[in-house]
């Protein structure tokens, strides 16, 4: 039996490394955002629900100027490897660090708009950039 179980870990070994060396990109670090989100005791974005009030962390992808009814809002997608998120700040053209790559930390109540997740004016935290 012990011979059995010896010849299983390296096998266990061997396999993780063969699918870390096998994934793309990409799962890389949707894996490590997450990993990154549940270490900061945040909820994952792809457990958010309508009206639920949450904290969630992620990368900062898109960052876009669009008015709605004639304001400006700063609109941004939040990604945390799970799902992605919108984040606006009604009322601003722009605000220093929300820029696409950056990562930050969002609290608010979450909305659901054309079938996507929204926080409206969350507090946020801008992560360090040393940390990114």
């Amino acid at each position: 039996m012990s011979a059995g179980t010896r010849s299983e870990k390296p096998a266990g070994r061997f396999r993780r490394m063969l699918d870390r060396l096998s994934s793309s990109e990409e799962e890389l670090q949707s894996a490590e955002l997450q990993q990154d989100a549940q270490d900061a005791g945040c909820t994952r974005i792809c457990d958010c629900d309508d009206r639920q009030i949450v904290k969630v962390t992620g990368t900062l992808r898109h960052v876009t100027l669009r008015p709605r009814a004639g304001v400006p809002a700063l609109e941004a997608e939040l990604f945390d490897g799970s799902a992605a998120l919108d984040v606006v700040w009604l009322g601003r053209r722009s605000i220093v660090g929300i820029e696409p790559g950056r990562k930050l930390i969002a609290s608010g109540r979450v909305s659901l708009s054309h079938g996507r997740r929204v926080l409206f004016n969350p507090k946020y935290e801008l992560r360090p950039l040393g940390q990114e």
